[in-house]
């Protein structure tokens, strides 16, 4: 099979745009040229991909199917083009980097912050996702750095303590529990909880160890797109949450919250900077990595090789 991108391209306009007289147009073809190119891709294929009728064409399944794959790529393409084109504005770098909710919210946003003011030439591409997708993103490649929770599968990287995240239960101050300093999990798990959403990161985390200590998720009242949403939802009353320690603490007074320690060895996390075994850093990763552990570069490097 052998289409380039003028074929995928002009296939999508002609899609697009219902005939391929106007998809030949887009494409800057003539009609005869961009036919031709057509039956040629259907004569590769051995199957149909447009169905031909008085008023224009409409894709087959298979037309349907060459489509979705030829957007996917012209997406790409012009993602790639994007950064490539930073490049030429004086863009010296680029560092790919996955991150939990935790260290996502709360410990990056000014680590990072410092790090671009400091180094003006390189551009970090950022994803939040829950730890075990972290880890698997670091060994397919799609990333260079990750920060995960010590409890994820974390074989074949190598991984350096970045931050003890330990997780507490937040309650309101008139709360049955205000008075408790420490709680297990089973004892409010019947109770009413505000949640994150459920691609959230932590939300993932959560869930997976209460099916794993209950068979079944905590009843959630009412979900929030941020951990201080979360925190202002339980200071008026909605219900009662678990979130980050740090989190806790910074929004006890401005949402009325008290924070209890929950004595689950789940909730008792360290996060972990990571990277794949047996690879060395880009540079400009080895940078950024540095800036994170607030050591020198060349620190960095050493406590990589003593951790790997």
């Amino acid at each position: 099979m052998r289409f380039d991108l003028t074929d995928l391209r002009l296939f999508q306009h002609i899609c697009e745009s219902g005939t391929i007289t106007a998809g030949a147009a887009h494409a800057h073809m003539t009609l005869a040229s961009a036919s031709e190119r057509v039956r040629g891709m259907e004569t590769t294929l051995g199957v149909a991909l447009l169905r031909r009728g008085r008023r224009g064409v409409t894709p087959t399944p298979a037309g349907q199917t060459l489509l979705h794959h030829a957007r996917l790529m012209t997406q790409q393409l012009a993602l790639m083009q994007g950064e490539l084109r930073q490049y030429g504005q004086g863009l010296k770098g680029l560092v790919r980097m996955r991150s939990n909710g935790a260290a996502f919210s709360e410990y990056l946003p000014g680590l990072l912050g410092s790090f671009l003011h400091q180094y003006p030439g390189i551009s970090i591409d950022i994803e939040e996702r829950a730890s075990h997708e972290v880890v698997d993103g670091l060994r397919r490649g799609s990333c260079e750095l990750g920060i995960a929770s010590d409890s994820a599968d974390l074989s074949g990287l190598r991984h350096i303590a970045f931050r003890h995240d330990a997780l507490v239960l937040i309650v309101p101050p008139g709360h049955a529990l205000a008075a408790q300093r420490q709680i297990s999990f089973d004892a409010v798990a019947g109770m009413d909880f505000v949640g994150l959403d459920n691609d959230s990161a932590l939300q993932q985390h959560i869930a997976q160890h209460a099916r794993r200590q209950h068979g079944d998720l905590p009843a959630y009242r009412i979900r929030a797109r941020s951990f201080e949403a979360v925190c202002r939802m339980v200071g008026s009353g909605a219900g009662i949450a678990v979130v980050p320690k740090i989190t806790a603490q910074r929004c006890a007074r401005s949402c009325g919250i008290r924070h209890i320690r929950l004595s689950d060895s789940w909730a008792q996390r360290t996060l972990v900077l990571c990277a794949r075994a047996g690879e060395p850093l880009s540079r400009h990763a080895g940078q950024l990595a540095a800036h994170l552990l607030g050591v020198q570069e060349a620190e960095a490097t050493l406590a990589w090789s003593s951790t790997a």
